[in-house]
């Protein structure tokens, strides 16, 4: 038998290293999602105020679409929260973002710019309405805040959308019969534990890192929204229908809560876009959410009850083409 000089052999090397590189390649691209290469391009998603959840999901999301879509660059813009970043998609100035269901509903209401053309993505997690006082506080209902220093949220968000109304529905007209603050989950827990306000109201996924930091620094309590109060808000009919009286779960915020539940209002929140955006591109993004889920979850606790099984049910928003492609390929 005759032996292969070395250089002849490391040539037969090279040639055979060449041919697994090119098969493992191909593997690799058949296994790719689709078949296909990954979309690439830019795109802007509208997150929240800073402390929030819809910041931090926003932040990780954007880690999770750079494993998934290298080529593709997220821009992200901060905002007052869901009322804002409703705008914002409907009227092109951002391509992604997560919203409250009751503010869609409201911007489609109120026929909105752009209103016609707003899809949704997924139904992610449920938003809980929070409002704390010191725990001295003698406010133990809302009703009690008459005349009380308020925070109820930045003018475009959807804490101040929940907030009026929820105002409203226990007698108080949030512009004459107290004093409003437009303080937000980035400055509502500072000026709480500093005094200057008497409440604040937040909704936001459970629990929030704004105020798990105040439970390490200032001693406070949630006052409790009943369920009254909710179906005064369900009678006045349109976006209140996404509204539903539930307890917060005693696990929120374990040393303020100390075992309790809270009664309060929740309400989905929904991932969207617009009917042009690319359905390649949305169907990407709709399974890197889908898929992340776990991963993100592990830092962002609302994360992980987002669900394949709900996640189709957007209302009031129908499926974009991309989406429902996703979940129709999943589909058992």
């Amino acid at each position: 038998m005759s032996k292969l000089s070395p250089s002849a052999g490391r040539r037969r090397g090279l040639r055979g290293a060449a041919v697994a590189a090119v098969v493992l390649g191909l593997l690799l691209w058949w296994l790719l999602p689709l078949g296909e290469r990954p979309p690439s391009g830019t795109i802007t998603f509208s997150t929240g105020t800073l402390r929030g959840v819809y910041q931090e999901y926003g932040v990780r999301l954007r880690t999770a679409f750079a494993q998934d879509m290298p080529r593709l660059k997220v821009r992200l813009l901060t905002s007052d929260g869901s009322q804002e970043n409703v705008t914002r998609v409907a009227t092109g100035k951002a391509d992604f973002t997560i919203a409250a269901a009751d503010a869609v509903e409201t911007y489609e209401l109120n026929d909105g710019p752009g209103a016609g053309r707003l899809r949704g993505v997924a139904r992610l997690y449920d938003d809980y309405v929070q409002l704390a006082v010191a725990r001295d506080s003698k406010i133990n209902s809302v009703a009690d805040l008459r005349g009380k220093r308020v925070a109820i949220g930045p003018p475009e968000s959807g804490v101040r959308l929940i907030a009026e109304r929820v105002l409203r529905a226990a007698g108080i007209d949030p512009a004459k019969d107290i004093q409003p603050r437009a303080d937000g989950i980035d400055t509502g827990p500072g000026q709480l534990r500093g005094g200057a306000i008497d409440a604040f109201f937040w909704s936001g996924g459970l629990p929030t890192d704004g105020l798990k930091q105040l439970a390490s620094k200032f001693a406070f309590r949630f006052v409790p929204i009943d369920a009254d109060l909710v179906a005064r808000l369900h009678a006045e009919g349109g976006a209140t229908r996404y509204y539903r009286a539930t307890n917060m779960p005693e696990s929120a915020y374990p040393t303020v809560q100390n075992g309790a539940t809270v009664p309060t209002i929740a309400v989905s929140n929904v991932l969207m876009t617009r009917a042009d955006m690319d359905p390649r591109l949305t169907e990407w993004l709709t399974r890197t959410v889908i898929r992340s889920r776990d991963g993100i979850g592990a830092h962002v606790h609302s994360a992980q009850l987002v669900d394949l099984r709900t996640a189709i049910y957007t209302d009031p928003l129908v499926l974009h083409e991309g989406a429902r492609r996703y979940y129709r390929s999943v589909k058992p």
